[in-house]
């Protein structure tokens, strides 16, 4: 977010997301039923991230979240040991993509990432509040999916897009 940005409770699920994308794995310590850790639990799943979670006392509200991870396949830690073995089992990270010498100034081809002013008015029109999915946007403006692609990237790092599963999105602010 922008400096300054004063924290919002919707702008959450979206750093979860980021931070259990940039990590080995997570582990939840605590949990109630319809906790945010949950949220980011389901993020690292759908990245392929590993999920270790503490089990608490089944009396503990608190502590219901955590339980039924490890009732539905996340690995139960009891120490430290545990995480550090769950992550050392885990798969080696993917290589690194090959290194692609860069083109001198003269020959890059730059404006293949200019986006029209127009296509980036006629995105934000036909978003609101309501979520709608990407293929729904693409379908309803005509416009390439690159496009659509890189204007909805600038708008989420903008501050101005919301997304929501499965493959949906809402605008933020003004409409």
């Amino acid at each position: 977010m922008p400096l300054g940005w004063q924290p919002r409770s919707r702008d959450f699920p979206r750093r979860n997301r980021l931070i259990s994308g940039i990590s080995a794995g997570i582990v939840l310590i605590e949990a109630a039923r319809k906790s945010g850790s949950l949220h980011t639990a389901r993020f690292a799943l759908e990245q392929g991230r590993d999920v270790l979670a503490v089990p608490g006392s089944p009396l503990d509200p608190r502590s219901e979240g955590c339980n039924a991870l490890i009732r539905d396949g996340a690995a139960l830690v009891r120490n430290a040991d545990d995480v550090i073995a769950a992550l050392e089992s885990a798969a080696p990270p993917p290589p690194a993509p090959p290194l692609v010498e860069e083109e001198d100034d003269a020959n890059s081809d730059l404006g293949a990432l200019d986006v029209p002013d127009d296509a980036r008015q006629t995105v934000i029109q036909a978003l609101g509040p309501t979520p709608v999915g990407v293929d729904e946007l693409i379908r309803h403006t005509g416009l390439p999916a690159a496009t659509i692609h890189i204007i909805l990237l600038e708008l989420e790092l903008a501050g101005r897009l919301q997304r929501h599963a499965p493959n949906q999105i809402s605008l933020i602010g003004d409409y």
